[in-house]
């Protein structure tokens, strides 16, 4: 049985189209009007999806002084300048939502958590560093919402413990793989990971939450059966931020939306003739044709017949072989299609 959910109204699923999340995330430094902007814009390329992130910074960390490896002040300062408050994430999400877009967010602590529990969010995105955060799965599991649970840093075994708690739970979820490196190089994407994921977590659906530049690594995991599809997102990859240098603009999402769109469609099906490629096999195909003057009783070899287009005629090439050493029963013209009941 196949694989999906819904979240707010829309199916995710195998047999559905891939959902494309525009992560806009902390791009906007902490600027509501950034924000909207960047909303706006991947509305306009046709995106059904934004993703944010919910940073309440006392509940989510100590102070400290580590810095990240895509930038240069600590991770403190970072979330310090980047992160809304409740009212403009209301503000935000209410707005997503008057667009007929899907407000999703990331919490990163259990304050954050709770907060968009009393949002009323569709369902919950869960990053790669609470992975193997187990209470943090548990408190938002309790919500019985779905859960995208995004994979980086983490192997097929610290991926159980929250697969289980997710599947005790009850709740949908959709695990996606995810390398935390920024930009990720092509040789470390690891596309494979999929197969071994649903070999691993068969109840899964799958997705690829990508840090690579372009899409080239989004449209190929289509093809291996993601249906969700992360993409960090900016309006303009002059501005500053973190991730601004990994996310891709309007019109790259714009791409990647028709994309995957275009390889989801171009999956099914089997190596048959369609009814649809009837016009093209009456030219393109070859028949016996006549290349001289025949007469009745003489016999049928390669220097009296052969195989030319169009392929109108009765008698296909497929079958010129067959014909060779039969003699005719009426006389047949230079440059006729053979018919069957030109001979014996």
């Amino acid at each position: 049985m196949a694989i999906e959910f819904k979240i707010a109204n829309r199916w995710v699923g195998e047999n559905h189209p891939p959902l494309v999340l525009a992560e806009i995330g902390i791009n906007h430094e902490g600027s509501y009007e950034k924000a909207i902007q960047m909303v706006d814009d991947a509305y306009k390329a046709g995106c059904e999806c934004v993703k944010f992130q919910s940073h309440v910074i006392e509940d989510e960390m100590i102070p400290n002084n580590v810095i990240p490896g895509n930038a240069t002040e600590s991770i403190w300062d970072i979330m310090k300048r980047c992160a809304l408050d409740e009212d403009q994430e209301i503000k935000i999400k209410t707005y997503v939502e008057s667009k007929g877009m899907i407000y999703l967010c990331t919490p990163f602590s259990r304050a954050a958590a709770d907060r968009l529990h009393k949002m009323n969010v569709d369902a919950y995105k869960i990053g790669s560093g609470e992975c193997n955060n187990y209470p943090l799965i548990a408190h938002i599991a309790s919500f019985g919402k779905p859960v995208i649970l995004s994979t980086g840093m983490n192997n097929l075994d610290s991926i159980q413990p929250g697969v289980e708690i997710l599947e005790k739970a009850g709740v949908p979820y959709a695990l996606t793989h995810c390398t935390s490196m920024y930009p990720t190089p092509y040789d470390k994407v690891r596309l494979g990971a999929l197969k071994s994921m649903a070999q691993k977590f068969p109840n899964a659906l799958l997705g690829l939450s990508d840090h690579s530049l372009g899409n080239y690594t989004c449209f190929a995991a289509v093809a291996l059966g993601a249906r969700i599809l992360e993409k960090h997102f900016t309006s303009d990859k002059t501005w500053p931020g973190p991730d601004v240098p990994i996310s891709i603009n309007p019109a790259e999402l714009k791409e990647l939306i028709e994309g995957s769109m275009a390889i989801f469609q171009a999956l099914p099906g089997s190596k048959d003739i369609l009814p649809e490629e009837q016009p093209t096999i009456d030219f393109a195909y070859a028949c016996v044709v006549s290349i001289k003057d025949i007469a009745a009783g003489e016999e049928l070899t390669r220097a009296n017949i052969w195989v030319k287009r169009p392929g109108t005629g009765e008698i296909k090439a497929v079958y010129f072989e067959s014909l060779l050493g039969k003699k005719t029963n009426k006389a047949i013209a230079k440059n006729a299609q053979l018919k069957w009941d030109d001979f014996n």
